[in-house]
């Protein structure tokens, strides 16, 4: 039985003029104020580009080379898509995969779409998806290598502030387990490095520009809290992420540094995972975790 693994991410356009199909794909085709495609827009064009696809590429050939097996790459908003990877998937005789989200934290706006999509092109094949991995040890430790070189820069008396993606209220209300655990992931990067409650904090940042609440605290509105405690920096690292993309690239190393230097805090970043070894080795733990389960009755 051919087994290969499919890594899962957002995606990302491959060029400014490319934003409003993207974001059409985001919305699943809701119209979309042109308010806000003219602020994604300015956004990427802030950055240049997003890596996102040439990391998540590079991440899934190191994983390959890791474990010896296929690795495929299917994006759910932009090339290459996940039905066009399944399919080639199918083409390839791939009888068992092991599907993984490059999200660490379950939520049904992001992972359970993505699951939605593999599986509607999968029939035929045995997934075995895997639906969170925010505690996995070699990820904490992947989290915790970057902040401990990005600490040793930035003074060990620096408070951290861990982020992850917004949500909106609304998915939080309905049950979702994201914010809880985008917290605990935090938690055990902070445990792992030895650090006390008072030497860290938790806020969600990229909250959505359209639609109703979304959850918090927001980065601002915790930046403010620091400067009020009498800090004059901070040090940023999302632990909702494990690549550089626009809200690593534009909302933390322009934003929210722009934001902390008008209100007299220095924000600077923790490094993100992208192809490093650790975080690799996380990715493999998982994949042969599952390959040790039997498969389910009639494969």
């Amino acid at each position: 039985m051919n087994t290969a693994v499919l890594l899962l991410a957002h995606g990302t356009p491959d060029t400014v003029s490319q934003i409003p199909e993207y974001m059409r794909n985001v919305t699943s085709g809701r119209p979309i104020p042109d308010s806000v495609i003219e602020e994604v827009a300015h956004r990427y064009s802030m950055i240049g580009h997003s890596p996102l696809t040439e990391i998540t590429l590079r991440q899934g050939q190191l994983l390959s080379e890791l474990l010896k097996m296929p690795v495929y790459v299917g994006m759910r908003n932009w090339r290459p898509y996940i039905a066009e990877t399944v399919k080639r998937m199918r083409a390839d005789d791939v009888a068992r995969v092991v599907a993984l989200c490059l999200a660490p934290q379950n939520s049904q706006t992001s992972v359970g779409l993505y699951r939605t999509a593999a599986y509607k092109e999968g029939t035929g094949m045995a997934i075995d998806f895997v639906e969170s991995w925010h505690d996995q040890p070699r990820l904490i430790a992947a989290f915790s290598e970057r902040l401990r070189a990005a600490r040793a820069s930035a003074g060990h008396a620096t408070p951290i502030v861990f982020t992850a993606h917004s949500v909106p209220c609304r998915t939080i209300a309905a049950g979702d387990p994201y914010g809880r655990q985008a917290r605990e992931t935090a938690a055990l990067v902070a445990r792992n490095l030895g650090l006390l409650d008072s030497q860290w904090v938790f806020a969600f940042q990229s909250q959505g520009i359209s639609g109703g609440p979304w959850i918090g605290p927001t980065v601002e509105d915790t930046l403010r809290y620091l400067k009020r405690e009498g800090h004059s920096r901070a040090l940023i690292q999302p632990v909702g992420f494990v690549c550089d993309h626009i809200e690593v690239l534009y909302d933390v190393d322009i934003h929210f540094r722009e934001y902390g230097s008008q209100i007299g805090i220095e924000t600077s970043r923790a490094e993100s995972l992208n192809d490093l070894p650790a975080f690799i080795s996380a990715l493999a733990d998982l994949v042969q975790a599952r390959l040790r389960k039997p498969l389910a009755a009639g494969f």
